[in-house]
């Protein structure tokens, strides 16, 4: 499975999150997002997919926007705790985009992702998991693989 994963506001690329699939032998591009230029972090994100032609879209919390605003086709989405409401212009997910977000995030509020699903349309599902902004605890990250998984398998 070939995935674009957009990292968060001051965040960097080779984190916890794109090196976990990676050594699960997925391949990850992952591109260096500017903090202080949405516009710019948006231009290198539609680049990359274009150019990489991934399975798979997660966006991590600012990345989550970044992932919300691109042109994507009917690749599925994986938002994990987006900042939607920070950054960009987009105010509804695609079908086949599961939001996974801590309820007890202590910098985006989980209510903000219920909004995100009630703004539809169908095909959009909230998972609850995590236990703060990060989402980092081994037991998460392999949440997010195992829906990665289901989407893929389910687009093929």
């Amino acid at each position: 499975m070939t995935i674009l994963f957009l990292h968060g506001w001051h965040s960097s690329p080779g984190g916890k999150k794109p090196t976990f699939f990676e050594n699960r032998g997925h391949r990850v591009i992952n591109p260096a997002l500017p903090a202080d230029d949405f516009e710019d972090s948006l231009k290198i994100a539609q680049a990359a997919y274009d150019k990489g032609a991934p399975d798979l879209v997660i966006g991590s919390s600012r990345g989550g926007a970044v992932a919300l605003n691109l042109q994507t086709g009917d690749t599925p989405i994986i938002l994990v705790c987006p900042a939607w409401k920070n950054w960009g212009t987009a105010q509804h997910a695609k079908p086949r985009t599961v939001i996974m977000h801590s309820r007890t995030d202590e910098v985006i509020p989980f209510a903000q992702s219920e909004e995100l699903l009630a703004a539809g349309p169908q095909g959009v599902e909230l998972v609850e998991c995590g236990r703060d902004h990060r989402m980092a605890e081994p037991e998460t990250l392999a949440r997010i693989l195992e829906v990665a998984k289901r989407l893929v398998q389910s687009r093929e």
